[in-house]
């Protein structure tokens, strides 16, 4: 039986694989950092392959780089052997939820998460650090180990997460942050679906720097809008030069040929301008010029004469073609489109557009006001009364996150859609989430990240109880879902969250040679697995290993003395006692699941491992059995 790897795949050898399969010429060999073979790529005969125009080094050309953007590339394809352990005590509806709330770097987190939701988000909401010199980011300092910058700094919080605080006097002060925001970027790019798309929250301290970063990893093509938030709505006398009331929010597409259409929901101050003053049977309507803004001379096919019915003449403009060709014109005729004024005196006609034939939706504007989207001003209000005290600085509104994921796209209003957000902070997006679900019926789905940034003992938040950030977030959403079902006593929406906490690999770390191993250490590998721990902990990170969605149901039944786990009836099914029974193997087999994994020491020696293998191929053929 093969066994699981526990540890995410390695981006760069797929690709290097990839490109070795369309120009073998450029894949090489090398020497790895431990002294070992390994492939890589010859791009300077890469790029002679690909173009007989070769950019040599140091010809002029347009890029955006930095000191760090290498390494930062690198980083995000580097594997992880970390996972991810379940926190069944700190969770919301364990068993029926199918949101996730996870704590730790996000930069591993979106690395363990590429198997199971490759491709499966439809939109990502994120509201990163600013980099004004005074907020913590994260550190990926690419130039040395882990464990040296923990030793260099000391800056780690009691999980071992590494945090710095970016200071403007770093002389890397925007490189850090752009290194940091990019290699997050290209995993975030890979989690989404062809038609899925990503907000942006930034402010003007890096929105440049980000538009150029988003162009690589996304595409300048797939870029779709800047929108202009209106953050506030009254000056402050206490700034220097100017208030800004305004904050850019960025959205990009992962394909935008996949995105033939973008509309809102119709709202009740967008449907009042219709009426319908002349009792037409079809309904309220409203008008839009049949002038054209070009002239007659760009326009010449659509300058033609109009009648009017009421007064009986024949009228010209005297500058602009109009906007319809003449046999489209003796339709909106036939059709009754034409509107005068009540009694003729319009000079040019109006053309109707009806309500009931708006069904579609609105095109968005790139310009959202406070009265639809809220202000930082509201949503600090609103988490002061849900948590008791004013204790997040500058946190969104839930109101322009709620726009965002009402969003139609392609004629889909994505009720069943997949939402991430690894910047999680105050967890605006999962209350959204769940507000609009209630208003709506809707079953979207969350996925919350964010590291568990130690709270300043003289700030609010740690005086109410709350010594990190993540503690925070989920008692917002345990008290939103609260809140919401009190205004909603009707509405039925997964109020829940599972709490999955990222740490260092279920297995044992062993660093020996072959000579080196002694009786003892032999008995000490028996076991392969840490003895802190539990089942839960093993089957998550088989399920990771496997690409399974972290959130679907599982049940755990005693077959013969041994515990079994079958998750999502059948997607796989786990045992991990020691010293499985030949018919508790038969049990499971005969369930004929797609997947099927024990632990290594399971089995005293190989026959029994083959037993094993044998008894699947005669009861289940089909199922990939391995062991960890």
């Amino acid at each position: 039986m093969d066994k699981l790897k526990m540890e995410t795949s390695d981006m760069a050898a797929e690709n290097i694989e990839k490109i070795g399969a369309l120009f073998p010429s450029a894949v090489t060999e090398m020497r790895g950092e431990d002294g070992s073979i390994k492939k890589g790529v010859n791009f300077e005969m890469l790029k002679q392959l690909l173009s007989p125009d070769v950019v040599e080094e140091g010809d002029e050309r347009y890029e955006f780089t930095w000191v760090g953007k290498k390494q930062a590339i690198a980083e995000a394809a580097r594997p992880t052997t970390k996972t991810l352990r379940p926190v069944k005590e700190d969770s919301r509806n364990w068993d029926a939820t199918e949101n996730l709330y996870i704590e730790g770097d996000n930069l591993e987190v979106l690395k363990i998460l590429q198997e199971s939701y490759l491709g499966k988000v439809k939109m990502i909401y994120i509201d990163p650090p600013y980099n004004t010199g005074n907020d913590f980011i994260y550190n990926d300092d690419f130039k040395v180990s882990s464990e040296e910058y923990a030793d260099e700094s000391g800056e780690v919080d009691e999980e071992g997460n590494r945090m710095f605080k970016n200071t403007d006097s770093n002389g890397r002060f925007h490189s850090d942050w752009c290194s940091m925001i990019y290699s997050r970027l290209m995993l975030a790019r890979n989690l989404l679906s062809e038609d899925g798309l990503i907000f942006i929250s930034i402010d003007e301290h890096e929105s440049h720097n980000l538009r150029k970063i988003c162009d690589e990893v996304f595409g300048l093509e797939n870029f779709i809008s800047q929108i202009v938030w209106e953050k506030r709505y009254t000056r402050s006398n206490n700034a220097k030069r100017f208030t800004t009331l305004t904050e850019p929010v960025i959205c990009y597409a992962k394909s935008l040929a996949k995105v033939t259409d973008i509309k809102e929901k119709r709202s009740e101050k967008a449907d009042s301008i219709y009426s319908n003053p002349d009792n037409d049977p079809r309904g309220v309507w409203t008008s839009v010029s049949y002038v054209n803004p070009a002239s007659k001379t760009q326009r010449p096919n659509l300058v033609y004469k109009i009648h009017n019915p009421v007064t009986g003449e024949d009228v010209e403009h005297p500058t602009n073609a109009w906007k319809y060709e003449r046999a489209t014109y003796e339709q909106h005729v036939k059709e009754n489109r034409l509107y005068w004024g009540k009694n003729g005196e319009n000079t040019y006609p109006r053309l109707k557009k009806f309500l009931s034939e708006m069904d579609g939706g609105m095109v968005p504007v790139d310009l959202w006001r406070h009265e639809d989207t809220g202000t930082t001003d509201q949503a600090s209000k609103e988490l002061e009364s849900l948590l008791g005290r004013n204790i997040f600085d500058f946190p969104k509104p839930k109101e322009l996150v709620m726009r965002i994921l009402s969003l139609i796209i392609n004629g889909d209003i994505g009720q069943d859609n997949i939402i991430l957000d690894f910047f999680s902070g105050s967890a605006t997006t999962a209350h959204a989430v769940m507000q609009l679900n209630a208003e709506d019926g809707g079953h979207r789905k969350f996925i919350m990240v964010q590291l568990p940034e130690e709270t300043d003992e003289k700030s609010e938040a740690y005086k109410a109880g709350y010594k990190n950030i993540c503690e925070l977030g989920k008692e917002r959403i345990r008290r939103a879902a609260k809140k919401i079902h009190e205004d909603n006593p009707d509405a039925t929406f997964d109020d829940g969250f599972r709490v999955l906490k990222l740490d260092d690999t279920n297995m044992k770390d062993v660093y020996y040679a072959a000579g080196d191993y002694t009786q003892d250490l032999v008995s000490m590998l028996e076991s392969n697995v840490k003895p802190d721990r539990t089942d839960l902990d093993l089957l998550f990170g088989c399920l990771i290993e496997w690409g399974l969605p972290l959130s679907l149901p599982y049940t755990s039944e005693t077959i013969d003395g041994c515990m079994v786990h079958t998750y999502n009836d059948g997607d796989l099914i786990a045992c991990f006692d020691e010293n499985v029974p030949e018919s508790v193997i038969k049990t499971i087999a005969k369930r004929q699941p797609l997947r099927a994994v024990f632990r290594d020491s399971s089995f005293a020696s190989s026959p029994e491992k083959i037993n094993v293998g044998e008894i699947f191929k005669s009861l289940a053929p089909d199922t990939r059995v391995k062991v960890i």
